[in-house]
């Protein structure tokens, strides 16, 4: 017999006045998964996850928690989570060692914070106050706090968000450490890669409702994975030598940046390509610096293999953000 959904929610709707932060969604979120809400800044993703933990009320729907009401079971619910809020934060001058004991005073079973310290490689600040620690440092106390109870469900909303790369991939290794103890995480994020790299499943979320919810391959799945190449700022580039290639099956121009397109069998001889293009300028020209597109979409660029062409694709506006690799464009060509 299947498990039942540790999560399971039927047509959340969260209003504030006229506003409608949520707008009918329905998932479930199975034992021992990473499950991730993923979507823009202002789509609904931290009312509905606060509303399924119980700290928004009213809402309208149905909404079950480890087989409890969040709203009316909220005391018996919170001994068996874990959370980690958006805006968390904390008294700058308690020291590490003073919060672990005062949140364990929260909990009618806490676990001994020691172990937690250690773990999550936070013993030699103990004595610390909280202002001195890094933000890796925050957050991994974020953790080791929401860890306290021993949960049997971790709430993480908005984890990595500030952090620096490292950093956030040092967070990702946290996440798949407190699912390797056996325990159920929802994920909130706004970072694409995150989800695709940590979850299970992928809820997509945008103007308050779910626009696409599979595993991330599924929803990969879903997009044309037409991609090429870019030449960045180069209004004067000749487009014969581009043209000529046999992997290319269009060429556009807009805005300055010259785009090679080729589905994805042929896309690789387009960027091994790339440099003997770029060394074929026209008269008086300067060589222009080529980088791989990823699947469009739509007139977006968005990254090959990644969810953000989903994002793109199904709520046709720009996606959630990826930080670090090149900057996007709209579809008219602008930044």
């Amino acid at each position: 017999m299947d498990e039942a959904p540790v999560i399971s929610v039927r047509h959340l709707t969260k209003r504030y006045a006229d506003c409608v932060a949520v707008n009918d969604i329905s998932f479930d979120v199975q034992p021992g998964e990473i499950f991730g809400i993923v979507g823009p800044n202002g789509a609904g993703k931290t009312s509905a996850i606060e509303s399924v933990m119980g700290l928004r009320w009213p809402y309208a729907g149905e909404v079950r928690v480890l087989g409890l009401d969040p709203h009316r079971q909220r005391t018996q619910l919170a001994e068996r989570i874990g959370m980690q809020l958006q805006q968390a934060e904390l008294p700058r001058r308690l020291k590490v060692r003073e919060l672990l004991d005062l949140f364990a005073s929260f909990y009618q079973h806490a676990v001994p914070y020691e172990p937690l310290l250690k773990t999550w490689g936070l013993w030699e600040k103990r004595h610390n106050v909280f202002e001195a620690l890094s933000g890796g440092q925050k957050q991994r106390l974020f953790i080791a706090l929401a860890l306290l109870n021993d949960p049997e469900l971790v709430f993480l909303d908005e984890l990595t968000t500030g952090l620096d790369p490292q950093a956030r991939r040092q967070t990702w290794d946290l996440v798949r450490d407190i699912r390797a103890q056996g325990k159920t995480v929802v994920l909130v994020t706004h970072f694409m890669e995150e989800a695709q790299t940590l979850c299970d499943h992928v809820a997509i979320v945008d103007g308050g409702q779910i626009v696409a919810l599979d595993a991330p391959d599924g929803l990969l799945t879903h997009i044309d994975r037409e991609r090429g190449v870019v030449f960045d700022h180069q209004p004067e580039l000749a487009l014969a030598s581009l043209e000529a290639l046999p992997a290319v099956e269009r060429v556009t121009r807009e805005h300055g940046m010259v785009k090679v397109f080729g589905r994805p069998t042929t896309c690789s001889r387009i960027s091994g390509r790339a440099e003997t293009a770029t060394c074929a300028p026209g008269p008086g020209q300067t060589p222009s610096r080529a980088r791989l597109v990823l699947p469009w979409s739509r007139p977006a660029e968005c990254y090959d293999g990644t969810l953000n062409a989903v994002a793109s694709s199904v709520s046709g506006g720009d996606p959630p953000a990826l930080p670090g690799r090149h900057r996007e464009f709209d579809n008219s060509g602008n930044e």
